[in-house]
């Protein structure tokens, strides 16, 4: 345990130092102004669980809290990055924070009160509550600052990890980082299945656009990797580590598939148009029907996440 912690210590440092060229690379820290140093800090700490439970953290964790009291006030830690940004910036709130303590008791609580046996109402309210805190962009206002919006979604990710592999672990989410072939396998397989659809419904639609662009290795790599860390990861922990995990235990693995894929493709239903954008409802359902087989082929949540990234970040160069 101590060991693999250590690696994944080693790789943090790594994986942070890889977050500041992107943001470079990106522009971020000059869009963000004189607060850059403190959001990445900020960053930093909501990463750190998000790959710490990717490499075992859970285990240490769920060991050393050994009573209900400790892990419900465990996560409470999660609300330092706010903190450790708003309190210098003077963008402190006290109904932010309010509104932050009062997911993270309620969430925690919920869970640690639902036992370790047949899943009941309580994780079912949990996955509500944490993809309305994401979808109604109630926290947005906790980080206000240019190029680091997607801080507010990736508590909620921190939270669901701890939740649900702490404090209720459900097992078969499949949240690991410690690469295998065969996840560059199947997400390659799926994204090369997928892609034929995508295209005749895409264009039929005129939903995608072909574009001339000759990108950079460089560019798609840094493309690619932003996307599956701050895109691909967090939805398909969602979607397919919990949701579909979920559904298949309760309806069976066919309709789980199809359900988990209809609610992703209606999760766009508001990206890209005021209203609702049938178009892109239609193509991500249908994509996440490729996304589910890729995570149900050995339940691992990256090998649908490299999938997940290898569409968007084709998509975003060459076809948005």
């Amino acid at each position: 345990m101590t060991g693999g912690l250590f690696r994944a210590a080693c790789g943090f440092v790594v994986l942070m130092a890889a977050v500041w060229l992107l943001a470079e690379y990106f522009g971020i820290p000059a869009k963000a102004g004189p607060h850059a140093l403190l959001a990445f800090l900020s960053l930093s700490l909501l990463l750190a669980p998000y790959w710490g439970f990717g490499f075992g953290l859970a285990d240490w964790l769920r060991a050393g809290l050994t009573s209900s009291a400790s892990r419900v006030a465990a996560a409470c830690l999660l609300l330092v990055p706010y903190l450790v940004f708003a309190v210098p910036t003077a963008q402190f709130r006290w109904a932010i924070l309010a509104g932050l303590l009062a997911i993270l008791l309620v969430v925690s609580g919920l869970l640690e009160s639902a036992g370790s046996f047949e899943t009941g109402w309580r994780e079912w309210l949990v996955l509500v509550l944490l993809a309305l805190a994401v979808e109604s962009h109630v926290f947005d206002r906790a980080w206000v600052i240019s190029g680091f919006s997607a801080l507010p979604k990736l508590l909620m990710v921190d939270l669901g990890l701890y939740g649900f592999l702490v404090v209720r672990p459900i097992g078969g989410i499949g949240y690991d980082f410690r690469p295998k072939a065969r996840d560059l396998m199947i997400g390659l397989r799926e994204f090369l299945l997928f892609t034929p659809i995508a295209l005749l419904l895409g264009l039929a639609t005129a939903f995608l656009h072909l574009h001339s662009t000759l990108a950079s290795p460089g560019q798609f790599a840094a493309g690619w990797v932003f996307t599956l860390f701050f895109i691909a990861v967090p939805e398909e922990l969602f979607f397919r580590g919990l949701l579909l995990n979920l559904l298949d235990r309760k309806i069976g693995m066919r309709y789980a598939l199809l359900v988990s894929s209809l609610l992703f493709g209606l999760a766009h239903f508001n990206k890209r148009a005021a209203y609702f954008n049938w178009r892109y409802v239609l193509l991500a359902a249908i994509a996440g029907v490729f996304y589910g087989r890729a995570w149900l082929d050995r339940r691992r949540v990256l090998s649908s996440s490299i999938a997940h990234a290898t569409v968007d970040t084709v998509w975003s160069i060459w076809l948005r």
